[in-house]
């Protein structure tokens, strides 16, 4: 496995078994199976379980939450230990509905009064490093999935209701026999350098002092050398030469694959446009390694666990091949 594999949500292994999604007696007997367990998730956030937040709170599927779920679950995959399915308890409703609940990071925790004590349902981005690399992809492709299914209920080609298939994989149209999948959105995300310096950008509305790699949208039509050069250029002013892939991360917020991308700046005058970003600066590797360090409190790095963070870590370590 490459270095670039290990960025969270890479690549563990998983068998997801695409084979069996179609194969509704062969599911049967898999949610019935020794082993198999299930995956609540209640508007978007897995159930988390531990003191320390660190694993995921699997339940068996004969579980009272569980119980006549198994026509609405996903399949997931085979584990070492059996089946992994998952489970949305969205329409449960918390006594308590939090104001940060639809915000850009929500700490707030729910906890069902139906599910173990030490189990609660948590914001994917606030526990993703402290999963398992294993237990990082089965969640990311869980919520991924979810949200696909809640924001396409209705056949984009007649406009009639569609039915879940191939265990979560699939909606089908009953009115017009056309048929969906799963939607991902490439994104491109560039390690921008001159010299000694890295390119970084801000968001409108992110966190005062944090800046993180620029990023864009793929458009039809396009590579991703050509989407690299056209993002950094609308955003920054900024002309790219040489372009190379580095690394992919798939990032369910909500159904985004980034594309990592490294490009050789051709100038260093900045002119950004405010409609795109609201900031953008070159910094050392001394701030970068500074910040990363907590010790830059004027410049906030990327999450950690985002692959913009894994980006600039290993370029300070010249691990990026």
């Amino acid at each position: 496995m490459r270095h670039a594999e290990t960025v969270t949500f890479g690549g563990s292994g998983l068998d997801r078994a695409a084979h069996l999604r179609g194969d509704a007696a062969a599911l049967g007997r898999l949610w019935a199976g020794t082993g198999a367990r299930v995956l609540p998730l209640w508007r978007g956030k897995p159930l988390v379980a531990g003191e320390a937040r660190d694993r995921l709170g699997w339940i068996a599927p004969d579980h009272v939450v569980a119980r006549g779920q198994e026509g609405e679950a996903l399949f997931l995959g085979l584990d070492a230990g059996g089946a992994r399915f998952a489970i949305d308890l969205s329409s449960w409703e918390p006594a308590e509905l939090p104001e940060t609940l639809h915000q850009f990071f929500d700490p707030s925790e729910q906890r069902h009064p139906e599910l173990p004590d030490d189990t609660a349902f948590a914001e994917l981005r606030g526990v993703m490093t402290r999963l398992s690399q294993r237990e990082a992809e089965l969640a990311a492709m869980a919520r991924a999935l979810f949200g696909w299914q809640i924001s396409h209920r209705f056949c984009a080609r007649c406009g009639a209701e569609s039915g879940i298939a191939m265990a979560g994989w699939q909606r089908d149209c009953p009115a017009c026999g056309a048929q969906h999948f799963p939607r991902t959105d490439p994104v491109v995300i560039m390690l921008i350098t001159h010299g000694n310096s890295v390119l970084l950008g801000r968001s409108h509305g992110w966190p005062e002092g944090m800046f993180s790699l620029l990023a864009g949208y793929v458009e039809p039509g396009e590579t991703l050398e050509a989407a690299v050069r056209r993002e950094v250029f609308e955003e920054s002013g900024i002309r790219v030469g040489a372009v190379r892939y580095l690394a992919s991360q798939p990032w369910p917020f909500p159904a985004s694959l980034m594309v990592g991308c490294r490009g050789v700046a051709l100038n260093r005058e900045i002119t950004i446009d405010p409609a795109e970003i609201e900031d953008a600066r070159w910094a050392s590797r001394e701030e970068i390694l500074a910040a990363l360090a907590g010790e830059n409190t004027a410049l906030l790095p990327a999450r950690r666990g985002a692959i913009a963070h894994f980006l600039l870590r290993n370029w300070l370590a010249d691990r990026l091949d």
